[in-house]
């Protein structure tokens, strides 16, 4: 037994070493939007769509952020309503009043949804069609829950322009003030990173791609380039499915094969390849609550299944690799201790510390207790049962719910 459980231990030290030396540095926190400075050299023309349903709560807080954005370009918000029953329209509007700029506010009614969209896409392309009416050059695509600070559309456009970006995304700070918050959702941010580590997205020759739906910046000519919105109509992880899509262009081409046409000014045969970047905001935060855990867990829940394709086989991996990676360590080191083989226990130890060595920067990031690095093992084990539990309410017709909604499963991943 002690073979066994000192063989497993050896394997799971091995993963960890693995992953942080050669998984892109997902441990890292320095892909940050606000790290330096920018000055815009040009100012395109930007449209906001910001699709809300019953969120008259938050609505007067995040769209009094974008109407006071100090992008000096012409920039105009476009509110999709979608089919709200507390009327959230009617906050918007006396919020743009408030602000003294109605003008710049536009709210659309959204229409019953179709068969084959989610609800929160197809505001979305309700929004952009009205918006491409304004001919932008960027469309800023947020949600209803995010706190913008008042330079994030500035630097937004800026990493854009400057970096010649089809798609520029952040990582909003997420609500981190409850236990439950404290103890789940800088784990959140930490899986996301390592299923996407940004600094392989961030690499236009690495295939990885993701972005992060709360605030995504998208050039009109690579929305258009990918054949629009309605591409991944179905996507349930849609934020991730639009940054594959334009990462992954139309073709097996790129830009550089592209700029070297031999015959200037006409149509090359090989489509181009989207440049695409992501990274955490300091500034710009989500205010959407999630004081307990069963906001938490259904948060989670509703979407863990589709990351795994709704794959049995990838379920099966998940419900075997969590536990190998994450429980193994605190196990041996409680089995060594009672054992007395510390043999078991020191490397088990081992195990953990560089857990919470992965763990550390970003629960820094989010200014909690250095102590929370050590519970990586308790909230792996929490976010594995929400795995599980997504399949469960999958396999009983309750998956993709939100908003009032059930999505089927099919998602264009």
């Amino acid at each position: 037994m002690d073979v066994i459980v000192l063989g497993l231990m050896l394997l799971s030290l091995t993963i960890w070493l693995g992953l942080l030396c050669f998984w892109g540095q997902f441990w890292r926190t320095d892909q940050q939007l606000e790290v330096t400075e920018t000055q815009l050299k040009s100012l395109p023309v930007v449209c906001v769509v910001v699709p809300a349903r019953n969120e008259a709560e938050l609505i007067p807080t995040t769209l009094r952020s974008l109407l006071l954005q100090d992008y000096p370009g012409s920039f105009n918000v476009f509110l999709v309503d979608d089919r709200s029953t507390d009327r959230t329209a009617n906050f918007a509007e006396g919020v743009a009043h408030a602000v003294g700029k109605p003008q710049q506010l536009h709210i659309i009614s959204g229409e019953s949804l179709p068969s084959g969209w989610s609800g929160k896409l197809w505001a979305v392309e309700q929004g952009i069609a009205i918006a491409s009416n304004f001919a932008p050059d960027y469309f800023l695509l947020t949600d209803a829950d995010i706190e913008h600070d008042s330079g994030n559309l500035r630097r937004l456009v800026a990493k854009a322009v400057q970096e010649d970006l089809d798609l520029v995304s952040v990582m909003v700070r997420l609500r981190c003030k409850s236990f439950w918050e404290k103890l789940l959702i800088p784990a959140f941010v930490f899986f996301f990173q390592k299923l996407y580590p940004f600094r392989w997205v961030n690499n236009q020759n690495n295939p990885t791609a993701a972005a992060a739906g709360g605030s995504i910046l998208i050039a009109r000519e690579a929305l258009e380039r990918i054949g629009g919105i309605q591409v991944i109509r179905q996507a349930l992880i849609d934020d991730c499915a639009l940054a594959q899509a334009v990462k992954r262009g139309t073709g097996e081409g790129t830009r550089e094969e592209f700029s070297q046409s031999p015959v200037p000014n006409t149509q090359y045969p090989i489509p181009i390849k989207g440049r695409i970047w992501l990274g955490l905001s300091t500034l710009t935060r989500s205010l959407r609550p999630y004081d307990s855990l069963a906001t938490i867990w259904d948060m989670v829940a509703r979407t863990a299944y589709t990351q795994l394709n709704y794959s049995p086989l990838l379920l099966l991996g998940t419900l075997v690799g969590m536990p190998l990676i994450y429980l193994v360590a605190p196990l041996c080191v409680i089995l060594g201790a009672i054992w007395s083989n510390w043999a078991i226990a020191l490397t088990g130890l081992l195990g953990w510390l560089l857990m919470a060595l992965a763990y550390y920067p970003t629960i820094r990031f989010y200014k909690c207790s250095v102590w929370f690095a050590f519970s990586l093992p308790a909230i792996a084990f929490l976010y594995t049962l929400m795995t599980l539990d997504s399949a469960l309410r999958h396999w009983q017709g309750r998956g993709g719910a939100w908003k009032g909604r059930v999505y089927p499963s099919s998602d264009n991943l």
